[in-house]
């Protein structure tokens, strides 16, 4: 059997995806288990984290496994992923070395790493994930690159929480861009995307300008994705009219893509559109819609304190599932063979 990795869901059949939500749901009702006894997962994070962090370190612990947790460039070597780069520069290591050596000593690799910010066809090309999945000899786990496929699940399992139901076809779901002071990843953005067409929602992606559309790869997914399900996929920049009847609101911020690396020129644009914040009153045009949010979130920018503290919103049960379904993630790549 070829080995398998946790890179993007794509790679994974629609019943894979419904058995790790069924797997997640027995973890978050019983969260002892020992699928990892005696295995262990390294943790690379070449970004800060919070959620991450914290939810793979106590699921391994919780699964009877151990967690090792490793910053390249702070606490660890600074890694060269370059293929024939002469090694001149910071780096003291190259990622084939590295892979290879953590697959000698542990049973799953983790791996976060965002973009550069300063060519996105370069960025685009998530060569640290891709290094790693290449030279690795076990699992690994995509931990947020240029998508966030743990978010993903951790998103539709909520979703299907508060619904009541596995089937979401046809919710009504604005994926809605909103300011931030900085540009910011399209990982999240592009994960729902993904997810939510899969799933055979209605998705609309509102966002301020045609510039702030997605990589044409993750749009291609979006209308290939709602084509195979039955569900629909379109961009709007109209506010009232995306918003009016909507089941779901997921409000992420991130750059246009068309000024990465020169975000001074994007800012303009960005500035004339803080009013894109979710608030009561966009809500009010919903079909009772959930809110959620991946997390971080800047309040009264991103979204009003009242929509934060509102019942239909839940980013916090979202961030919860984060911990039952990538627990559900280790153990089913850790169970392989």
């Amino acid at each position: 059997m070829s080995l398998r990795h946790f890179l993007n869901t794509q790679d994974f059949s629609r019943a894979d995806l419904d058995a790790l939500l069924d797997q997640a749901a027995v973890f978050k009702r019983s969260k002892q288990g020992q699928q990892l006894a005696g295995k262990s997962i390294a943790l690379l994070f070449f970004n800060p984290s919070m959620r991450t962090r914290t939810s793979f370190e106590l699921g391994a612990h919780q699964l009877g496994g151990k967690a090792i947790v490793l910053s390249p460039g702070k606490d660890a070597w600074p890694i060269e992923f370059e293929i024939g780069s002469v090694m001149d520069g910071d780096a003291e290591e190259h990622i084939a070395e590295v892979a290879r050596v953590l697959s000698r000593y542990v049973d799953l690799i983790g791996v976060r790493a965002f973009p550069k910010f300063q060519d996105w066809q370069v960025d685009r090309q998530d060569t640290v994930l891709k290094a790693f999945a290449r030279f690795a000899t076990v699992p690994v786990i995509n931990m947020e690159t240029i998508t966030h496929p743990c978010q993903e699940m951790a998103h539709i399992m909520a979703l299907q929480e508060h619904f009541g139901t596995t089937d979401l076809r046809g919710k009504k779901y604005v994926l809605t861009w909103t300011y931030h002071p900085k540009p910011l990843n399209t990982a999240v953005a592009n994960s729902a995307l993904t997810i939510a067409t899969r799933f055979g929602m209605d998705v609309t992606l509102l966002c301020p300008t045609p510039e702030y559309a997605l990589d044409e790869r993750y749009m291609d997914i979006g209308h290939a994705n709602a084509e195979a399900t039955g569900g629909s996929f379109r961009m709007s920049h109209d506010v009232d009219e995306a918003y009016e009847g909507a089941h779901v609101v997921y409000a992420k911020s991130w750059g246009a893509i068309p000024y990465f690396g020169q975000w001074e020129k994007e800012k303009p644009i960005r500035e004339a559109h803080k009013h894109f914040m979710v608030d009561e009153a966009k809500m009010s045009r919903t079909d009772h819609a959930l809110f959620s949010h991946c997390l971080p979130l800047r309040r009264n920018v991103k979204a009003t304190d009242a929509v934060m503290d509102s019942p239909a919103c839940i980013a916090i049960d979202e961030a919860e599932n984060r911990l039952h379904v990538q627990k559900a993630i280790m153990a089913m790549l850790a169970g392989q063979g």
